[in-house]
């Protein structure tokens, strides 16, 4: 059972990972993009993250951790993990500069011309993006080995948020070069780090893979959702000045996963 987990958790990782080339493939249809499109899915993407988040991740993880070392502790040891996800995404944010942030997409309304420029902009916007996709591959894979369902529902939500990360590389690059089959391949091999970080975590982690280390991984990719959504999904969504359709895919994001919860 646990080999089919792990079969199941690699393919959501990549999956997930590899929506980065969906941005990148919108190249060859569109050359204008809809603020209000971005808003919704990244706005959708944010409702999915928080409510799993909150209502599944840590609820489990505290549940679990209460089980082995009592309530009063299991809660502590589960917050404690929790706020220590949100400390680790961040400082791994921290190291990325403002303007290279994959989540700044200020090139998408025509504000950088400079072909220069766009290049450079495309490619360390590919580098950020692996660096963050990265725990976030860890988050996936960790989820879907202790349950599928979950897993399931944020390698969702990380595809949604990845697509406009492959925009963020394939449109530099494309008005940049000209290549269009340059740029998609770009920005579907800055995607590839989130099947190799869940990967390359599981087998970190696979010798000391117990019920307390599973509760406390737990609490701590809720964290990381947690601090995605709110530092970077939301945020990026209101630049684009559509703060109803953004709420809007924050309310359809918590609905869809309530929902599919409820199915699975």
């Amino acid at each position: 059972m646990e080999s089919n987990n792990v079969v199941y958790a690699i393919i959501l990782t990549l999956l997930a990972g590899l929506a980065t080339g969906l941005g990148g493939l919108s190249i060859y249809f569109t050359k204008k993009y809809s603020g209000k499109f971005l808003a919704v899915s990244l706005g959708f993407s944010a409702g999915v993250m928080l409510f799993i988040s909150l209502v599944e991740l840590l609820n489990e993880s505290t549940a679990s951790l209460s089980l082995l070392y009592g309530n009063g502790y299991g809660k502590a040891y589960g917050y404690i993990s929790f706020f220590a996800g949100i400390a680790l995404i961040a400082i791994i944010d921290r190291l990325i500069p403002e303007k290279e942030n994959p989540h700044e997409l200020n090139f998408v309304n025509g504000a950088e011309k400079d072909k220069g420029s766009l290049t450079k902009i495309g490619l360390v916007s590919a580098l950020a993006i692996a660096v963050h996709n990265f725990p976030e591959g860890i988050a996936t894979f960790a989820t879907a080995m202790d349950n599928t369902g979950n897993g399931a529902g944020i390698a969702i939500a990380i595809a949604l948020h990845n697509i406009p990360e492959g925009i963020a590389i394939a449109v530099p690059i494309y008005f940049a070069t000209g290549r269009k089959f340059h740029a998609l391949i770009l920005s579907l091999m800055s995607g590839l780090a989130e099947p190799f970080g869940g990967i390359a975590g599981y087998y970190l982690f696979s010798e000391i893979m117990n019920e307390a280390f599973t509760g406390i991984i737990l609490a701590a990719v809720a964290g990381i959702m947690v601090y995605i959504s709110l530092d970077e999904l939301l945020p990026t969504a209101e630049k684009y000045g559509e703060h109803h359709p953004a709420i809007t895919g924050v309310i359809s994001g918590m609905a869809f996963m309530g929902i599919s919860l409820l199915i699975i």
